[in-house]
């Protein structure tokens, strides 16, 4: 059984036990568990049921396991020939490690 399910803004696949990096859930602790109930489509061994836009009653239980895990850092640099223009800036994402325990359809 997987579902796909939108959790701030990203769409991904998951299914019970797996664990997965999603964008920094702002009010997060780690142990707590969260519900995502925007299910957009369910799988149950062949049975496929589409929400429009949301599959109604469906929702997913998952647990914190990180609340702030750091992503790599991204170097911008910028330069335009024989101006002396450069700069350079860096960016690392922020990230929330969850674990998913069910999937409620």
């Amino acid at each position: 059984m997987y579902a796909i399910v939108e959790i701030n803004g990203q769409q991904f696949k998951v299914e019970k036990g797996m664990k997965l990096f999603v964008n920094h859930i702002k009010d997060a602790e780690e142990g707590k568990a969260v519900e995502f109930d925007k299910v957009l489509l369910v799988d149950n061994e062949g049975a496929v049921t589409v929400g429009t836009p949301t599959v109604n009653g469906a929702k997913i239980e998952a647990e914190v396991l990180n609340p702030l895990v750091k992503g790599d850092k991204v170097l911008v640099f910028k330069k335009k020939r024989r101006k002396g223009y450069r700069k350079l800036n860096g960016h690392r994402q922020q990230f929330s490690q969850i674990e998913i325990k069910s999937v409620i359809a």
